[in-house]
This record gives structure tokens, sequence and C-alpha cells, in this order.
């Protein structure tokens, strides 16, 4: 006795949507709430619609270029919305600034649903996106695609098109730049992960 199909594929759905254009609406469903969220972080929710829609069209237009290696999806659509918002760099530098300032993330404030987790976060959230505005774009990517979307290493190499070992190094800066910001002693705090 066997269950029912396993759903297909991300590659096979790409490669089959060349002939039947409807299939892609398949991805959308899977991610469009992942990117969206993603984007919504970066740079708010008027901008997140934006950046959703144009990231799953420009997918949509280019799908005939898209790798059959890649078994998911995933990485390639973070890589197109993570393009999209350096565009939008001034955008989210400046709102990131303007948090540094205020201390208030209306953004963040969906977030959080417990009141304790809100004081905490309200806390930390003007040093943080403090460090977060003086990151470079590169660097900046790396750390929010590891931190905000949950991409692996390969994955965030994949998205950007760099090397694992260029992920690792501008992750290594970036924790190091945000911690000092925060005003951690980099020197004695050891992130597990960094091990990877």
């Amino acid at each position: 006795m066997t269950g029912p199909p396993s759903p297909p594929q991300d590659a096979d759905i790409v490669g089959r949507s060349l002939a039947e254009p409807e299939l892609f609406a398949l991805l959308y469903d899977r991610y469009a709430a992942d990117i969206h969220r993603y984007a919504q972080r970066r740079l708010g929710a008027e901008a997140a619609d934006d950046i959703t829609a144009e990231t799953f069209l420009i997918a949509f237009r280019t799908r005939g270029r898209y790798d059959p290696e890649r078994s998911h999806a995933r990485p390639w659509l973070y890589g197109i919305a993570a393009n999209l918002i350096g565009k939008q760099r001034r955008t989210e530098v400046r709102a990131l600034r303007a948090l540094a300032r205020t201390g208030h993330d209306p953004v963040a404030e969906s977030w959080s649903e417990r009141s304790d987790d809100r004081v905490t976060a309200q806390t930390a959230q003007a040093p943080l996106a403090g460090a977060l505005a003086g990151l470079s774009a590169g660097d900046r990517h790396v750390l929010l695609l590891v931190a905000w979307a949950d991409l692996t290493y390969p994955e965030v190499a994949e998205a950007l098109g760099i090397p694992v070992g260029t992920v690792r190094s501008r992750l290594n800066r970036a924790r190091r730049k945000v911690r000092t910001a925060l005003g951690a002693d980099p020197a004695f705090t050891l992130d597990t992960t960094e091990v990877v």
C-alpha cells in the first residue's frame, strides 16, 4: 500500500513550468510567505509586497536559466530578493538609522507577542539597528540571510553567488562588528555556529 504521491521537487516544477507556466505558482505557494517576511524585516511592510512580487516575477522570467541540479529553489529566490533589497540599500540603511535613533520599530512589534520578549527586544533594537546600518551591504546580506531567513552557509553561498568561505568570513566579520557595537568583547564571545 502506497501513500499519497510526494510533492514535486522545486527543480522539477521550474523545468515543467517552461511548458506549463501555471505550475510556477506552486513555488510561489511554497516560498512567498518566507520571502515576504524576510523583505518586511529588512525594508518594512510596503516594500515587502513589492520585493516579493518582483522576486517571483524575475524568477518566472529567468526560470529557463535555472540550474536543474539545484533541487531546492529557496536559495535562488532569496538571492533574487537580496539583490532587490540591495538596490534599495539607502532605504534600508535610513530605516536602520532611524530605529537606532528612536528605538521604535513598527515591523518588529508585529513579531513580538509576549510583553517580556517585547521589552527585551526593544532594549536591544536601537543599538542593533545602528550596528546593522554600519555593516557593508555584503556583510549585512550574509548575516541577515543566516539570522532572519535561516539559510545554511551553502544556501547563502548559492543565493549570493559567492563561495562558502566568503560566507564564513563575511558572517564572522559581521558578527564581530555587531558584538562590538552592542558592547560585547568579541574576543571572549564564542559562537558555536561559527564552527559549522
